[in-house]
């Protein structure tokens, strides 16, 4: 049977946005993304380019490219969509030999950007981590809670404080409403309203 291997267009659940100009808090849901979840045992030191013996809970990469350290053998990847295909294939092709598993979860997650001086302050009304300096210093990342739903958040390095929650799309709604609610108590919000 011949298969044919294609992408559909991907239909974000917050709706596209435009990030406003300007100082303050802005919380904005992400663009599509590929996004894949990889699990592998034993000492390996990098795949694709991405360093894979890394600290847990540490983040490599850049703002386009990521990779996360969720625990002993599970990583979560992060490319442009356009590089979902031949990002796999890299994967495999370093990989190959190697028992792992790499599963495309680029429709099951979501990504909502918080940025600002009150981010964490925004965050915190329904995430319990410290996320101080010291606590959650810029290339850390962690699974936790925001309010009642299981999220992978992630500090970016930077001047400006900057964090990625990444959730699943089913929860994208609440923990996106939640946040906005939450940045009312936080300080000034640059409204990035979803369409």
């Amino acid at each position: 049977m011949l298969e044919a291997r294609y992408r559909t267009a991907r239909a974000l659940p917050l709706g596209r946005t435009e990030a406003p100009a300007g100082a303050g808090l802005l919380i904005r849901p992400a663009e599509a993304e590929a996004r894949f979840s990889l699990r592998l045992r034993g000492p390996r030191t990098s795949a694709a380019g991405f360093p894979l013996d890394r600290p847990i809970n540490t983040l490599s990469g850049d703002e386009t490219r990521w990779i996360a350290r969720l625990g002993p053998d599970e990583w979560l990847i992060d490319a442009p969509e356009t590089d979902a295909d031949i990002l796999a294939a890299a994967v495999s092709t370093d990989l190959a030999g190697r028992t792992h598993a790499l599963v495309d979860v680029s429709h099951r997650n979501v990504g909502i950007d918080v940025r600002g001086d009150a981010a964490a302050i925004a965050l915190n009304a329904g995430c319990p981590l410290d996320l101080g300096d010291a606590a959650f210093p810029a290339g850390s990342v962690t699974r936790t809670l925001l309010g009642k739903a299981e999220i992978v958040l992630i500090r970016r390095p930077g001047p400006v404080p900057t964090y990625r929650v990444e959730c699943w799309r089913s929860f994208a709604t609440y923990v996106y409403g939640l946040l906005q609610e939450a940045a009312f108590g936080a300080g000034p919000l640059e409204r990035a309203a979803a369409r």
